[in-house]
């Protein structure tokens, strides 16, 4: 499956994975399967693994689209982490910048995912 998840309830964490071909149904997919789940909540934080990605197949629309709703709270914190496509990480900036505008100010994108733990997990402000 091109995007998973597994829920850490204890940490409040949703660690979402994407691998091989990524495509817009597979991310509305996800996004759908996740909001069903019953081990779901709003509020947990997410960190968005895309480094198993070998093939993206979106748009720049389809970007603005995922950037319109959001099934996490605005207060959720959400790392994306991208080590190594400038593609995957400019689409992923994309939606960080989209999100924000909407009052969003708890997503970042890194390159490295020890990064993004540190900040999911640090009581700073986002």
């Amino acid at each position: 499956m091109p995007a998973s998840y597994e829920i850490d309830k204890k940490q409040r964490l949703v660690m979402s994975t994407a691998s091989g071909v990524l495509t817009v149904d597979d991310i509305w997919g996800h996004q759908k399967r996740l909001a069903k789940d019953k081990d779901f909540d709003p509020s947990f934080s997410q960190l968005m693994d895309f480094n198993g990605v070998t093939e993206l197949v979106i748009k720049t629309d389809d970007v603005r689209k995922f950037a319109e709703t959001s099934i996490f709270s605005p207060n959720s914190r959400r790392a994306l982490v991208v080590e190594r496509s400038d593609l995957i990480f400019g689409f992923s900036r994309m939606f960080e910048m989209l999100r924000g505008l909407k009052g969003d100010q708890s997503i970042r994108v890194f390159r490295n995912r020890n990064d993004a733990l540190v900040w999911l997990f640090s009581r700073q402000d986002p």
